[in-house]
C-alpha cells in the first residue's frame, strides 16, 4: 500500500494540466471590441490591487505565525519546528488558489460577453469553463500539495515504523499545520473578499437603482467598477481560498482518525485507511473532469441549470462506483476505531451517505432560492406590500431553509456513525468533498455570468445580449447558494471529525456538561457565530455608507455625468472598498483564531474538576452547532432574496397584475437584496471557514493541554447497528 502515496500527487497534476489547457482556450476566445476591453481592464487591475493589499496584510500574519509554530513545534516531542513550514506553504497555496481563479474569472467575463453576442450555449461554454479552471486548480493545487507533503514527512517521521507509531503522530500533526495555514488565509480572503463585494454592491445598488434610477451596471454609476471587482475578489478569490481551505481540512480530518484505525488482514499495512480519503479526492478530480463534458445546452431555449445538474451528478455517480471497488482493494475485510468494529463495505456505505447528503444538501439548497420556486414566489408577492413586508418575508424563508438541512445532516451523521463509527464521519465527508473540481466549477461561472453582464449593460450591447447574460446570472445565482450550502454541509461533518481527532489528542474521555466550565463554555461557543456576523455586517453597513456618500457626490459635482458626456472616478470608488475590507477583516479573523487559545491556554489548570480541554470542547460543539445554522440562514435567505428582485426583471404576476423593473414592488425587491448581501456573501459563506479554522486550532494546540489521559475506548457495536436495512 505504501506505493499508492506516490500516485497521489500525480492526480493533482493531472487536474493541474487540463487546467492550463481549459485556461489557454478561454485566453485565446475573442474579448470583444476596445470599449469592452476597457471596461474588463478597469474591473482585473482593481482586483489585483486588492490582491496585492491583501497578500501585504497577510504576508506580515502568515510570518508572525509561522515563527510562533516553529517555537512551539520544539516543545513537543509529537511535534517539529517543520509545521511552521507546512504552515507557510499551506497558506501560500491557499492565496494561489484564489488567485487562479480570479486571474481566470477577470478574463472570462469579457470573453463571456462577446460569446453572448453569438448563442447562449457559446456563452454558457466560456462562463464554465473559466469556473472548471478555477475549480480544478483549488483541487489540484490540494491534491498535489497533501499528497507531496505527505510522502515527504512520512520518509522524515514514520518510514519504517509503525503506521499507527509515533512517527506516523508527528508526521500527521506537522502535516494538520498545513490545513491550519489554508484555512487561516480562507478565513481573511473570504471576509475581505465579502466586505469589499457588499459594500461596493450595496452602495451601487442604494444610489443607482433606487435613488437615480438607472439600471443596474449602468456605466455612469461610479461604483459599478467596485462592484464588478468585488464579484472577483469575493465570490471568486476568497471563494477558491475557502474552498481550498474545506478542501484540505477534510481530507486532513480523515487521516487524523485513520491512523488510529486498528486491523490485521494479508498486506495491511495500517496506511490505507490514512491514505484513503486523499486518493478519493484525487479520483475525484478525474471524473469532476469527466463531469465537465456532459454540461452543454443546444439551443436559446435549454435549461443551464439541468446541464449543470447532469454534469454535477455525473461526477458524484463515477465517484460513488470507484469508491465501490477502491475500499475492496484498499481496505481489509474487519477494522476497529475506538473499539467499534466496521468493515470496508461499511466504509463504502459511509461513502456513499456523504455523497447522498451532499446531493440533498443542494437539492435543498436550491429549492428555496431558485427562481419559480416557493420560497422565491412567497417573497415576491410581499413585495407588492412594501419593503419592510419583503424583508420579513426573505428571513422566514431564511429561517425555514434550515430545518430540511440540519435534519439531513443529523440523519448523515448518524448513518455514516452507525457504519464505520468517527471514521465513517469523516471518510463521508471526503466523499462529499470529492468532487470539489466540479462542485467549485459550477460555483464560480455565477459571477463570471454576472461580470459579463455587467460589461454587457457598461458596453450598451444589445438587448438579446443581456438577456442571455441574465439567464446565466440568474442560474448562477442559485448554483452559488447551493455551493455554499453544499461547503457549510461538509464543514459540519468535518468539524465533527476535527472534534473526534481533539479529543483523542487532548486525552479527554467525554465532555460534561453538568460542569459548569464546561457549560459556560458551550454558550461561548455558541455566540461566536453571532458577533462574527455582526462585525462582518458592520463592516459592509459602514463601507457601503463611505459609497454611498461617494457616488451621490460624483453625481452631484460632476456634470455631465447622467448625459454620458463625463466619464466617473470609478477609481476612488475602488479605493473606499479596499481600504475599507483590509481594515475591517482583522477583528472577525483575530476572534476565530484567539478564542480557542484563550480558552485553552488561559484556563488550564483554573479548575480542579474540569480541564481547559474539556472546555475547549464545550466551545467547539457552541459554534458548530449554532454556525452552521447561522450559515444555512443567512446564506439561503440572501440568495432567495437576489432571485426576488432577478424575478421582476423579467417581469412578475402579483395578483392578476404585472410589475417589472423601477415599479414599486421591485423596489422593494432591492432592498430586500440589499439586506441580503451581506447575508449570502460576507457572513454566511464565512460560517463553514470558522467552525472548521476553530477545530484546526484547538487540535494543534491538543497536546499542549492535554490532560495526559489514555482515550477510553467505546464498547464494540452491537450487530444490530450495522442497519442491514440500509444496504
Amino acid at each position: 500500500m505504501e506505493k499508492i502515496m506516490y500516485i497521489i500527487p500525480a492526480f493533482g497534476l493531472v487536474g493541474l494540466i487540463v487546467m492550463w489547457a481549459k485556461s489557454a482556450w478561454v485566453t485565446s476566445q475573442d474579448a470583444g471590441d476596445e470599449k469592452m476591453q476597457e471596461l474588463a481592464g478597469y474591473i482585473a487591475n482593481g482586483a489585483m490591487a486588492f490582491l496585492k493589499a491583501e497578500w501585504k496584510v497577510l504576508t506580515y500574519f502568515a510570518i508572525f505565525t509561522a515563527l510562533l509554530l516553529a517555537w512551539s513545534g520544539t516543545l513537543l516531542e509529537t511535534s517539529s519546528p517543520v509545521i511552521a513550514i507546512s504552515f507557510l506553504i499551506g497558506a501560500v497555496l491557499s492565496a494561489f488558489a484564489g488567485y487562479i481563479g480570479m486571474n481566470i474569472a477577470t478574463k472570462a467575463n469579457v470573453r463571456t460577453t462577446q460569446a453572448a453576442r453569438t448563442s447562449l450555449s457559446k456563452a454558457l461554454a466560456v462562463s464554465f469553463t473559466g469556473g472548471t479552471v478555477m475549480g480544478l486548480g483549488v483541487a489540484g493545487l490540494a491534491v498535489f500539495g497533501l499528497g507531496t507533503l505527505f510522502i515527504i514527512f512520512y520518509h522524515m517521521y514514520a518510514a519504517g515504523g509503525s503506521p499507527t507509531g509515533p512517527g506516523m503522530v508527528k508526521a500527521i500533526e506537522v502535516l494538520a499545520g498545513f490545513s491550519l495555514g489554508a484555512e487561516s488565509i480562507a478565513l481573511f480572503a473570504r471576509v475581505g473578499g465579502g466586505i469589499y463585494t457588499k459594500a461596493a454592491d450595496v452602495g451601487a445598488d442604494l444610489v443607482g437603482k433606487v435613488e437615480a434610477g438607472i439600471p443596474e451596471d449602468d456605466v455612469r454609476n461610479p461604483a459599478t467598477i467596485a462592484d464588478n471587482v468585488g464579484d472577483n475578489v469575493g465570490d471568486v478569490a476568497g471563494m477558491g481560498a475557502d474552498l481550498f481551505g474545506s478542501y484540505v481540512a477534510t481530507i486532513l480530518a480523515t487521516m487524523v482518525l485513520g491512523q488510529e484505525i486498528d486491523a490485521s488482514g494479508d498486506g495491511f499495512s495500517g496506511l490505507s485507511p490514512i491514505l484513503l480519503p486523499m486518493v478519493i479526492a484525487g479520483l475525484g478530480i478525474l471524473f469532476s473532469i469527466a463531469g465537465t463534458l456532459f454540461v452543454r445546452i443546444s439551443g436559446e431555449d435549454s435549461n443551464v441549470q439541468n446541464a449543470l445538474n447532469l454534469g454535477n451528478w455525473s461526477s458524484m455517480i463515477l465517484t460513488a462506483v470507484a469508491s465501490f471497488f477502491l475500499v475492496k482493494f484498499m481496505l481489509p475485510e474487519t477494522m476497529s476505531i475506538r473499539g467499534f468494529e466496521f468493515s470496508s463495505m461499511d466504509v463504502f456505505w459511509a461513502i456513499f451517505t456523504g455523497l447522498v447528503v451532499g446531493a440533498l444538501m443542494s437539492i435543498i439548497t436550491e429549492y428555496y432560492t431558485a427562481m419559480g420556486r416557493r420560497p422565491v414566489l412567497s417573497i415576491i408577492n410581499r413585495s407588492s406590500t412594501g419593503h419592510a413586508t419583503n424583508i420579513i418575508g426573505g428571513l422566514a424563508v431564511g429561517m425555514e431553509s434550515t430545518v430540511l438541512p440540519i435534519l439531513t445532516l443529523a440523519a448523515g451523521i448518524i448513518v455514516s456513525f452507525s457504519f464505520a463509527g468517527l471514521y465513517g464521519v469523516a471518510i463521508a465527508a471526503a466523499g462529499m468533498m470529492a468532487t470539489t473540481a466540479m462542485q467549485l466549477a459550477i460555483d464560480a461561472f455565477g459571477p463570471i455570468a454576472d461580470n459579463a453582464g455587467g460589461i454587457a449593460e457598461m458596453s450598451g450591447l444589445p438587448e438579446e445580449v443581456r438577456n442571455r447574460t441574465d439567464n446565466l446570472d440568474a442560474v448562477g445565482n442559485t448554483t452559488a447558494a447551493t455551493g455554499k450550502g453544499f461547503a457549510i454541509a461538509s464543514a459540519a461533518l468535518t468539524s465533527l471529525a476535527l472534534f473526534a481527532a481533539f479529543v483523542g489528542v487532548s486525552g479527554i474521555d467525554s465532555i460534561d456538561i453538568f460542569k459548569a466550565p464546561v457549560l459556560a463554555a458551550l454558550f461561548v461557543g455558541a455566540m461566536i457565530p453571532f458577533i462574527f456576523s455582526a462585525l462582518a455586517i458592520s463592516a459592509v453597513g459602514r463601507a457601503a455608507m463611505d459609497m454611498v456618500k461617494e457616488v451621490r457626490r460624483q453625481f452631484k459635482e460632476i456634470p455631465g455625468i447622467m448625459e454620458y458626456k463625463a466619464k466617473p472616478e470609478y477609481e476612488k470608488c475602488v479605493a473606499i472598498s479596499t481600504e475599507a475590507s483590509i481594515r475591517e477583516m482583522m477583528m472577525p479573523g483575530a476572534i476565530a483564531l484567539l478564542t480557542p487559545l484563550i480558552i485553552g491556554f488561559g484556563f488550564k489548570g483554573v479548575f480542579p474538576d474540569t480541564s481547559s480541554a474539556e472546555m475547549l470542547g464545550g466551545l467547539l460543539a457552541g459554534v458548530t452547532v449554532s454556525g452552521v445554522l447561522m450559515g444555512i440562514f443567512m446564506n439561503n435567505a440572501g440568495g432567495a432574496w437576489d432571485n426576488a428582485k432577478k424575478s421582476f426583471e423579467k417581469g412578475v404576476n402579483i395578483d392578476g397584475q404585472m410589475y417589472y423593473k423601477k415599479s414599486e414592488p421591485h423596489k422593494a425587491s432591492v432592498t430586500g437584496d440589499t439586506v441580503g448581501d451581506p447575508f449570502k456573501d460576507t457572513s454566511g459563506p464565512s460560517m463553514n471557514i470558522l467552525i472548521k479554522l476553530m477545530s484546526i486550532v484547538a487540535l494543534v494546540i491538543g497536546p499542549f493541554i492535554s490532560t495526559g489521559k489514555k482515550h477510553v475506548q467505546s464498547a464494540p457495536k452491537a450487530p444490530v447497528e450495522k442497519m442491514i436495512v440500509m444496504k
